[in-house]
């Protein structure tokens, strides 16, 4: 065998070289590109496989009313977690938490020893802060109570169909809850720490912790004092009549601010749970649609004010308490008729007959076009889920019947939020506004408003002067007319009743009408308009000017010293009946010692507060005309 030569041996030992270095670069490029590039990648990775994280639940958004009053907000309600590698004695733990948490061993033996880096205990969410202080003062290795928070409705049923409610995981379910739920939630937070597979705490790694972001605050057009005084009258109303329900809403016809909101059936938004959804999920002032009755003869008075279809004060009109229509009759409320009236007592009076004849004037074209205008047959477009369309004629089923019935309030039907916002435009100079409840989003930690509502302007429906004479009939009908029970010595209260027969299945119902009464003041610069609707008031005459409009005179009455509203001198006198009890005016008692208050005073009832002799404050203030009989509060020194 030959030798190999010296250049061959040379090649070779160049090419293993040459291989050697080639290699070398390969897996040191290998190890440069992992190292550098891949580094951040891979030790994320591992710290992943090591990392436990606890949630820190963040703070849900307020929510408060116009001046800044809490009606939705959150209590502490620590959360306990269990990392299950880390508890030494599985069996003592269990028993342990389970005499806190009121729970059986087994059950939370299960807990303590299931096969997962984190386990949620769901009898430990959302415990209170007593019971979260007794497991602390345990030291339970492998047991963590983190921050959480339980939303609490500190006014309880209060405006509970606005507000909605939220989960077991404060997510929203339903109302501003629900519709605002993204930007009252929040942002989660966490502790993270690093443990191995065994579930030691890996010494070497620190804590990790990312604070939760708070959910912004939503500020309502909601004034918490209104809204004390509605809920309050209902409460009256329900324990008076049994209806079987009520409806509330308050507005300020300038803006399309929604000031109060209430029903009846109603319920705890932190108890939803033992209330029907039936109840919860039906926000009626927006949801119920209905025939209006004599409340829609606003809109029929409003279109022949403007088409100059009618002079109120001297067209004259005789009903004989019927109108005979395509051969049907439709009667008056009144038996045998009001006879001869001028149109300004039509409207006083709510004759069934005098509103068709304005209607027939009108014509089914113009006046259904007005009824649109006003915004009947369309969505308000309220910022609240659930709202309702309502239901006209379609124009080629309006008939000489349809038109006449149409012109007083049956056989269409509405939503209230629509009457109300139709009745704000008939009455604020014919500005249709789209009504809104969350007027701001507020950042709660710098005060930074990062969302506003304003007024939005859908159109103008009437003239100024229009609105003017409106406002001075409805007036009319408060202080002489079918709405006199909604009458408040010194405010200018103009409004109209409603009675409308129920329907069921294509029938009118016996005996159950919606009564109800729309109301403003003061009449010359509207500043509220209240509805109120009960439905089948049980023990009384079933009318609206008997039943509702007492019920929104108060509101009103109540609402003026909330928004500062001074009295009028030039209001329209109220004609009195038999059934009115006498007027009276409040006398002067400040300073008199009370032995002195002469018998002549005592047409009125005192109530006495404080003690001593002289009298330093009373309520009603000297001059106010009140009826015989009512109270008069005094403050002694």
């Amino acid at each position: 065998m030959g030798r190999v030569s010296q250049v061959t041996v040379r090649k070779r030992l160049v090419i293993m070289l040459i291989s050697g270095l080639i290699v070398f670069f390969i897996i040191d490029l290998r190890l440069g590109y992992v190292q550098l590039y891949m580094g951040n990648m891979l030790t994320e990775k591992a710290k992943y496989s090591w990392n436990r994280e606890i949630p820190f639940e963040p703070k849900r958004g307020e929510i408060i009313d116009r001046n800044g009053i809490p009606l939705a907000t959150n209590k502490s309600a620590p959360t306990i977690h269990i990392v299950p590698r880390q508890v030494k004695n599985p069996a003592e733990t269990a028993k342990q938490l389970a005499q806190v948490l009121e729970i059986s061993e087994e059950k939370m033996y299960e807990y303590v020893t299931k096969n997962e880096s984190i386990v949620t205990v769901p009898e430990g969410k959302k415990i209170s802060n007593e019971k979260a202080k007794e497991v602390r003062s345990l030291n339970l290795e492998g047991v963590y109570i983190s921050e959480d928070f339980l939303r609490h409705y500190p006014f309880g049923s209060y405006l509970s169909h606005v507000l909605g409610f939220t989960g077991i995981d404060n997510q929203g379910l339903t109302g501003l809850e629900l519709a605002y739920d993204q930007q009252l939630a929040g942002e989660k937070g966490s502790v993270q720490f690093y443990s191995t597979a065994k579930g030691n705490l890996m010494e070497n790694m620190a804590d990790e912790y990312r604070p939760p972001v708070d959910g912004l605050n939503l500020k309502l057009t909601i004034d918490s004092e209104i809204q004390t005084i509605v809920e309050r009258e209902l409460d009256i109303a329900e324990a008076k009549y049994n209806p079987d329900g009520i409806i509330a809403i308050a507005m300020d016809p300038n803006t399309g601010e929604i000031l109060a909101m209430a029903s009846r059936p109603n319920f705890n938004p932190a108890e939803f749970e033992t209330v029907s959804p039936e109840v919860y999920n039906r926000n009626l002032p927006i949801w119920s649609t209905y025939e209006p009755g004599s409340t829609f003869k606003i809109i029929t008075l409003a279109a022949a004010i403007e088409e100059n279809k009618v002079d109120l004060e001297h067209d004259h009109f005789y009903d004989p308490g019927y109108v005979e229509v395509g051969g049907t009759q439709l009667h008056c409320w009144k038996s045998g008729g009001h006879g001869s009236q001028t149109f300004l007592e039509v409207v006083q009076n709510s004759c069934n007959p005098g509103f068709v004849e304005l209607g027939q004037r009108l014509g089914a074209e113009t006046l259904f076009n007005y009824i649109k205008d006003f915004g009947f047959g369309e969505k308000t477009g309220i910022d609240l889920q659930g709202e309702g369309t309502g239901i006209l004629f379609s124009p080629d089923q309006i008939g000489p019947v349809e038109l006449a019935t149409t012109s007083f309030g049956q056989g269409v039907s509405v939503t209230p939020i629509q009457q109300v916002v139709a009745v704000s435009a008939a009455i604020n100079g014919g500005t249709l506004y789209q009504p809104y409840v969350a007027k701001e989003l507020i950042n709660p930690d710098t005060g930074e408003v990062v969302m506003r509502n304003t007024p939005t302007v859908k159109r103008k429906v009437i003239s100024e002067e229009t609105s003017k004479q409106l406002t001075y009939a409805l007036e009319s009908v408060v202080a002489q007319g079918t709405g006199k029970n909604a009458f408040v010595d010194g405010y200018r209260v103009g409004g109209k009743t409603g009675t409308a027969q129920k329907a069921k299945d294509g029938y009118y119902l016996a005996d159950n009408y919606i009564v109800s009464f729309i109301g403003f003041a003061p009449s010359d610069d509207p500043q509220i308009v209240i509805y109120v609707a009960v439905d089948h008031p049980k023990g009384t005459v079933q009318f609206g000017g008997t039943v509702a409009a007492p019920i929104v005179g108060k509101i009103i009455e109540d609402s003026m010293h909330v928004l500062d509203v001074d009295k009028r001198d030039d209001q329209i006198e109220k004609e009195r009946t038999w059934l009115d009890r006498p007027i009276v005016e409040v006398p002067d008692l400040i300073g008199l010692e009370k032995k002195d208050i002469p018998n002549q005073y005592f047409q009125l009832k005192i109530e006495v507060e404080g003690s001593g002799n002289t009298i330093i404050d009373q309520a009603p203030e000297p001059g106010t005309k009140v009826e015989e009989g009512s109270t008069i509060r005094i403050i002694l020194n």
